[in-house]
């Protein structure tokens, strides 16, 4: 009787796509390329290949890596093994072999999902791990190039023979996620997401960002991060919304997705965006039917918003704040929000709880800086085979960020900086995104980084990288003059430097720590 009610109750990331199947099946639930499935085909084909899978040894628990850009095949991967309760491992496909062989080893993969253009850093990282006898290895041919010796086309999973809806209980908190951090140490950690975890960040994705079953979406950020997999893409699918899939954030491919699909809704981090209003196509394009934008992954500059405002009066936007231990989304700026408060991360979703605490946990004034601190259903189970960085992170009983921030007297919370961010130079604590401000007010900059150096008088200094827009040429010195006249002496930067191009990872976020080791010394 316990388990008939427990299979009653079932409330698990897995029955979401066959509720929503049910409801509307004859509707668009996936656009990739040429394929076009609707959300019932979409649903029995990831019912054979979690009866394929299972039928390979998969089991509940256990964990499979996914390497592989954007493509229907990873949303179809994806699902499977929630119907079963397998731990889905989404890999960076930026990552070397090596870093691979990590996660391999890290989370204890029985297999592996690779993209044939991969397929080489997949094995050479099998090899690093010392794997012998994988139970799966999945191949997506995005190139068209035929699975290599002992791996399985994956499109022939989704023919498998069997039907069936997996008979797999799955408990509100079974893992089901391994999503590893990019972090700021010399190893990622994984965080573990359950179906309560995820489901509880659908829903208050979907009702503090507006989401109908009529959208039409644009997924070009990566899937392996939680941003577009979980913020976006599983709110569609739970909703009934159709997904645009795009294999990368490229402005001119985004723009023409607009135009064909007639889509409403766009995420990209303010990089994306930047690339959008710079490119030759956008003013000519008829983008009228886009009516909803959201931007994270890092702050909006403010003359960027001011300008996607002007330049697409059309679309409401939204700021989604947060990170990967929170499913991800912890605040929310909404549309009638953005002008008067501008650059804030606005106020806790649905289901959050948040506050800002000083060293010892105590929660500070308004107005003060501490650390931001969250109480969520959201919230990850913990990082796999990592207690003492669970029991770290977790506190006094609330998720620590380990960002910055301070609350105004309305609740609208601001994010200064990474804790490791925050530049102390001179005896000041100087917030690298008031800088960045700073400088993109300048007519002739188009992006802008800022971090501390260490300087042998200033312990750091304040070091800006910028890139110019089209056409534009001003100096170092002019950038420097410029500052001065906006910031106090001591957040100036002391030193400039104009590249071509910032380093970014996949989900558009510029990587600061490359740019330290470039321009150390």
């Amino acid at each position: 009787m316990p388990s008939h009610v427990s299979q009653a109750r079932s409330q698990a990331l897995g029955d979401l796509l066959r509720r929503t199947a049910q409801r509307d099946g004859d509707k668009l639930a996936l656009i990739s390329g040429p394929t076009r499935l609707t959300f019932a085909q979409l649903d029995e084909i990831v019912d054979r290949t979690a009866n394929a899978l299972a039928a390979r040894g998969l089991r509940h628990g256990d964990r499979l890596a996914l390497l592989c850009h954007n493509d229907w095949q990873f949303v179809v991967v994806a699902q499977a093994t929630a119907r079963l309760g397998a731990i889905l491992v989404p890999v960076n496909f930026m990552l070397s072999a090596g870093e691979v062989a990590y996660v391999l080893e890290h989370s204890g993969a029985v297999g592996i999902v690779a993209e044939d253009a991969l397929a080489d850093v997949a094995v050479e990282a099998m090899g690093i791990a010392g794997w012998t006898a994988p139970r799966v290895l999945g191949w997506v041919a995005l190139g068209g190039q035929a699975p290599r010796d002992g791996w399985e086309d994956v499109r022939d999973w989704t023919r498998y023979g069997d039907a069936t809806p997996p008979a797999v209980l799955v408990a509100d908190d079974d893992p089901l996620r391994l999503m590893y951090t990019s972090g700021t140490e010399s190893r990622p950690k994984g965080a573990m997401l359950s179906s309560r975890s995820l489901i509880a960040q659908y829903c208050s994705c979907v009702i503090d960002g507006s989401m109908t079953v009529d959208d039409v979406e644009i997924h070009s950020l990566p899937l392996y991060h939680c941003a577009q997999l979980d913020c976006f893409l599983g709110p569609d699918l739970m909703l009934g919304a159709t997904s645009v899939i795009l294999p990368a954030p490229d402005p001119a491919a985004i723009i023409a997705a607009i135009e064909a699909e007639r889509a409403t809704k766009l995420f990209a981090p303010p990089t994306v965006w930047i690339g959008l209003l710079r490119h030759p196509a956008f003013d000519a394009a008829d983008l009228s039917s886009l009516r909803k934008g959201y931007y994270g992954a890092s702050p909006m500059p403010v003359e960027i918003l001011r300008e996607l405002r002007e330049r697409l009066p059309g679309v409401d936007l939204w700021n989604f704040y947060g990170q990967t231990e929170m499913a991800p989304l912890a605040t929310i700026l909404r549309p009638h929000e953005q002008e008067a408060r501008a650059g804030s991360a606005g106020r806790p979703g649905l289901f959050v709880q948040t506050k800002v605490v000083d060293d010892d946990g105590v929660e500070v004034a308004v107005g003060e800086i501490g650390e931001i601190v969250h109480r969520s259903p959201h919230a990850t189970l913990g990082y796999w085979n990592d207690p003492d960085k669970t029991a770290e992170a977790f506190r006094g009983g609330w998720f620590h960020s380990g960002d910055l921030g301070v609350f105004d007297a309305d609740g609208y919370l601001s994010v200064v900086d990474r804790k490791k961010d925050m530049i102390k130079t001179g005896g000041e604590n100087v917030a690298s995104r008031e800088v960045e401000e700073a400088l993109y007010e300048h007519p002739d900059v188009a992006e802008v980084a800022v971090f501390g150096l260490p300087d042998p008088k200033w312990i750091e200094a304040v070091t800006a990288v910028v890139v110019l827009r089209d056409g534009a040429s001003v100096s170092a010195d002019e950038l420097v003059a410029f500052c001065r006249g906006r910031l106090a002496g001591f957040k100036t930067p002391k030193r400039v430097e104009v590249a071509d191009a910032l380093p970014k990872n996949p989900s558009g976020k510029i990587l600061k720590r490359e740019l330290r080791e470039r321009y150390a010394g």
